[in-house]
């Protein structure tokens, strides 16, 4: 079910919960600002998730709480796990769910990585 993006952070949600280490996950990557690990329904070929691993509910939340160096991290693991599965060329594409319009379901800021093959567009025209 969809959540609004601008509840208070929930510490019992999934993610805090794999990167308590109380639910088991596929890791990728970690380093000290992020978690990435495969998605247990796969959407491609190749579908990780990247959690920073602060408390934050969603993009907006994110990126006006988080400090400078957070936010670089955050961005530079996802980089990383694209160049590490081989994803920069051919191409990848990056999806972040905000609020309940935008489809979030964890109130845990998230971004999908897909890859593996042609995603064709976007959105259904």
């Amino acid at each position: 079910m969809p959540i609004d993006a601008t509840q208070p952070y929930d510490d019992a949600n999934i993610f805090a919960r794999i990167l308590r280490g109380e639910i088991p996950a596929k890791r990728v990557y970690e380093d000290a600002f992020a978690l990435a690990f495969h998605d247990i329904a796969p959407q491609a070929p190749v579908h990780v998730l990247v959690i920073p691993k602060g408390a934050y509910v969603s993009w907006d939340d994110f990126s006006a709480r988080a400090p400078d160096a957070e936010i670089a991290g955050f961005v530079r693991a996802v980089g990383h796990v694209a160049r590490e599965h081989g994803l920069v060329e051919p191409g990848y594409r990056l999806l972040a769910n905000v609020g309940g319009h935008g489809g979030q379901e964890v109130p845990h800021l998230h971004v999908h990585l897909f890859g593996g093959v042609p995603l064709g567009p976007m959105l259904s025209r």
